[in-house]
């Protein structure tokens, strides 16, 4: 069964990463599609250049300057969470904290693909 990528929500049914995606040039939007679709190929076994493990459930997928904090959710999904553009060699702790509420969120009161 292989695995599916989904975009998070919030309480509204707003997604927050498709409107990132729509905002990105046509060959970075073309690179972070390429990035999900390695994503749902290799699952769990993708790993450097492509992620980085973040800490304990939460991942980095990084197709160039973007940025994609994920995790893998029940019924073989990935939920990217939280999406900006690398500016320094630091993950901004203000970036990194909005992927872990939403993380959270997800984790109690689930999601909908749709």
């Amino acid at each position: 069964m292989p695995w599916r990528v989904v975009f998070y929500k919030d309480n509204r049914g707003h997604s927050p990463i498709v409107e990132y995606l729509n905002m990105l040039p046509v060959t970075e939007q073309a690179a972070a599609q390429e990035a999900f679709s390695l994503l749902q190929e290799f699952g769990l076994s993708l790993g450097m250049p492509h992620v980085k493990h973040i800490n304990d459930k939460l991942w980095e997928l990084r197709p160039g300057a973007n940025r994609f904090f994920y995790f893998a959710y029940v019924g073989r999904r990935f939920v990217i969470l939280h999406a900006y553009r690398k500016q320094s060699q630091k993950t901004p702790l203000q970036e990194l904290a909005l992927a872990e509420r939403r993380l959270a969120a997800v984790l109690t009161g689930g999601i909908e693909d749709g």
